[in-house]
């Protein structure tokens, strides 16, 4: 029969990206190429193992069978990699990390040269959602969460924590004035979320001592583009020091109403499936992602 690692790998793909082109361009083939993969895979087999309709691919009962086995393998291969590496006591192989935009960006982005210098044999694979996503669905080894984890099926490890605040720009509040006590916000542009609603919810106190729940004047989905909205003047926003050292050390964002702030401490952890043992190359990155944060987060 002879089917190669290649041919797996690329019906993996396929399956993973949900069509031919989209698996030709993450493996750096042309399609025509990933497309006769395919099927000499399947001649190979005697079956079909993609369903082709006009809008998408849909795998059959023996795709399913073949897929849970052919994960396996590239599995076993990567294992065996990592292990001929850790004898020679490198990390090495692919590590998928996924994070939400913000944090890939002010964080991981900046961190990657470093780490590639002190490990140059493991082969890093980024992805953004800003949503929490199926591990094993999107083939991910480690994702990088902020806030209070919900999934027990996840082992988690702590890296560090960042505060929130609530920040404005200068030329905003030129204009506009600065707040003095939490009800001014009542006056001003606030800027927030489209959901979920819990980010809504600041670490100010009302005159009640609740805290506060914004109604947004401009609402987005992207923690990215709040932040960019705060810097061109739009209004008063709420995000985590992580994404705004830079800006606060420039003073391009000032911190409001500091002395109302209850605090509030995101935590932020490397997670990974309980039943998956924590590999060399997960463990570099993950040490060397705590490292970098250090004690003090993102307060400076």
């Amino acid at each position: 029969m002879n089917i190669t690692l290649d041919e797996i790998q690329n019906f993996i793909a396929v399956v993973d990206t949900g069509s031919i082109t989209a698996a030709a361009q993450q493996l750096e083939q042309t399609v025509s190429a990933a497309s006769r993969s395919l099927a000499r895979l399947e001649q190979k087999l005697k079956t079909t193992l993609l369903r082709r309709t006009t809008r998408r691919l849909e795998l059959t009962d023996e795709g399913e069978a073949f897929l849970e086995r052919a994960r396996d393998i590239v599995a076993a291969v990567e294992t065996a990699e990592e292990q001929m590496a850790a004898r020679r006591g490198r990390p090495a192989g692919r590590l998928r990390i996924d994070a939400a935009s913000p944090f890939m960006l002010h964080v991981v982005v900046p961190l990657v040269a470093g780490y590639r210098e002190r490990f140059p044999d493991v082969e890093l694979e980024l992805h953004s959602s800003e949503g929490y996503i199926d591990l094993l669905e999107r083939r991910t080894d480690v994702a990088l969460r902020i806030g209070r984890l919900k999934d027990s099926t996840l082992h988690a490890r702590p890296i560090g924590t960042s505060q929130v605040r609530c920040l404005a720009s200068p030329a905003y509040l030129a204009k506009h004035g600065r707040p003095r006590k939490v009800s001014d916000l009542r006056k001003h542009a606030l800027l927030g979320f489209t959901e979920p609603e819990s980010l809504n919810e600041w670490p100010l106190l009302d005159e009640s001592g609740q805290r506060v729940r914004i109604k947004p004047t401009i609402g987005v989905s992207s923690g990215e583009t709040l932040r960019q909205l705060a810097l061109e003047g739009n209004g008063i926003v709420c995000l985590s020091d992580f994404m705004t050292r830079g800006d606060r050390e420039a003073g391009t964002l000032v911190p409001v109403l500091s002395k109302h702030i209850a605090e509030l401490r995101q935590p932020i952890n490397a997670v990974y499936y309980r039943n998956t043992a924590i590999s060399a190359r997960i463990a570099s990155f993950v040490t060397y992602l705590a490292e970098a944060i250090g004690e003090h987060g993102f307060d400076r």
